[in-house]
């Protein structure tokens, strides 16, 4: 793939991604994305083919590389605190964090994933659960070796429940903002400290 051939593909997906983010999957046209990239519509059947496939692809940028960190924490987590829960809990929590920041752009991911929480599309649902749901059952797997008086259902109940708060958190809703003088990244590493604690707490109870 040439220069201009990537160039192209990324507008795409950075357009895709502002306009997902502020008008949710259903609510956004193929018309609309390519006059946000300045682009025409071959460029996107292109590269995409599909609307559907440009909504998987616009997951797909974010996601690969988060889910690589997640595991990649995790095996460090196991190896060098065994038996110890929250480095595991912090291996998922901290890359979603992290790239909450919006460091290359990826801000507007995070109002992305809200949508794909709240929004019915199945097509979506099927494609994260086939390319990601391998993350989730490692750490799920991970937590249970830890807890093994816990039951399946509890375990993968309480992970979801981390999972909603982290979203929440990356999205920065809520309470708890960032105060006068202290940076993003010093105010998301509390966030993840405080989150740590509290979803330990919940995984033990």
């Amino acid at each position: 793939m040439n220069t201009g051939q990537f160039s192209t593909k990324d507008k795409i997906l950075g357009a895709a991604e502002e306009l997902f983010a502020a008008h949710g999957f259903a609510g956004t046209s193929l018309r609309q994305v390519t006059s946000r990239a300045d682009v025409n519509i071959a460029a996107v059947n292109y590269h995409f083919g599909s609307k559907e496939n440009l909504v998987n692809e616009v997951f797909r940028r974010r996601m690969d590389q988060m889910s690589a960190q997640r595991l990649a924490q995790l095996r460090e987590a196991l190896s060098a605190h065994p038996g110890e829960i929250e480095p595991i809990i912090a291996a998922f929590v901290e890359p979603a964090l992290d790239m909450a920041t919006g460091r290359h752009g990826s801000g507007a991911f995070v109002r992305v994933i809200a949508r794909a929480y709240v929004e019915k599309n199945d097509a979506l649902r099927k494609f994260l659960s086939e390319q990601y749901g391998h993350v989730p059952r490692e750490f799920a797997a991970a937590l249970g070796a830890c807890l093994p008086g816990l039951g399946k259902a509890e375990l993968y109940g309480r992970l979801d429940f981390l999972a909603g708060a982290l979203t929440y958190a990356m999205a920065d809703f809520g309470l708890i903002k960032r105060p006068a003088g202290t940076t993003e990244r010093d105010h998301r590493t509390r966030i993840a400290g405080e989150l740590i604690r509290f979803a330990a707490a919940g995984f033990r109870s």
